[in-house]
């Protein structure tokens, strides 16, 4: 997988969602709503830029032929994508539908982000020898 390029594709959603968010639900939802629209963008964010740097680590260890590396450096992609999705996805859908009890799976994706920033660590670490 690309996650430089999948990053960075994250990263333009998450900018555009930012500013749907600002501009066309500021004057449609409740402020507590916002704030919560909010901090899935905040996090969408965030997250595409470590898959950015996810993808350079990959890279990286694939060309000094380093595959326990860079399939850790994978796995923490994959994480974190799914983090992504299941955490601002969630965030995102119950702003936009209503729908309260999607807050429940929220935590899950934030148990899938935090899995992938561990998986990078592992990652890194053994990047270092």
């Amino acid at each position: 997988m690309n996650w430089s390029a999948l990053g960075a594709g994250l990263g333009a959603l998450a900018v555009a969602m930012g500013a749907f968010g600002a501009h066309g639900l500021r004057s449609r939802v409740e402020a507590r709503e916002l704030e919560v629209f909010e901090t899935a963008a905040r996090y969408h964010l965030i997250h595409a830029l470590v898959l950015v740097a996810v993808g350079l680590l990959a890279a990286l260890a694939s060309g000094q032929g380093r595959p326990d590396v860079a399939r850790a450096a994978d796995q923490a992609g994959w994480l974190l994508t799914a983090g992504v999705a299941v955490f601002s996805g969630s965030l995102y859908l119950l702003v936009l539908t209503g729908a309260r009890k999607l807050g429940m799976v929220t935590p899950v994706g934030g148990l899938l982000l935090i899995g992938g920033w561990l998986a990078l660590m592992r990652a890194a670490w053994l990047a270092r020898g």
